[in-house]
């Protein structure tokens, strides 16, 4: 079963420089109380598990929520009305994490 830690693996062998560039954003995932900082305004090295400061937090309590996004087995818009997830921050940069996913 895919995990958290798994899912921001994958994240970050599919990120380029060219993709980071393009969002050039910094993200905090609160995934289940574990906290991973996602920088896409660095050169490289762009995910850590630790906690900061970003442009935009995203805060899932469920572990298996996250996964189940990131693997689109559950609908990013439903999952936020439902509660699901929630955005503190810059809202239009939440809207950009589709292209770090795919």
């Amino acid at each position: 079963m895919a995990t958290p830690q798994i899912v921001f693996d994958e994240m970050g062998k599919r990120l380029n420089k060219e993709k980071a560039k393009k969002i050039n954003a910094s993200y905090l995932f609160d995934i289940a109380g574990e906290k991973w900082i996602v920088d896409l305004t660095k050169d490289s090295n762009w995910i850590e598990k630790a906690d900061g400061d970003a442009q935009c937090t995203i805060t899932i309590k469920e572990a298996s929520d996250w996964v189940n996004l990131a693997t689109g087995k559950l609908n990013p818009t439903m999952a936020f009305m439902q509660g699901k997830i929630r955005v503190k921050g810059d809202m239009s940069l939440a809207l950009k994490l589709q292209s770090l996913l795919g």
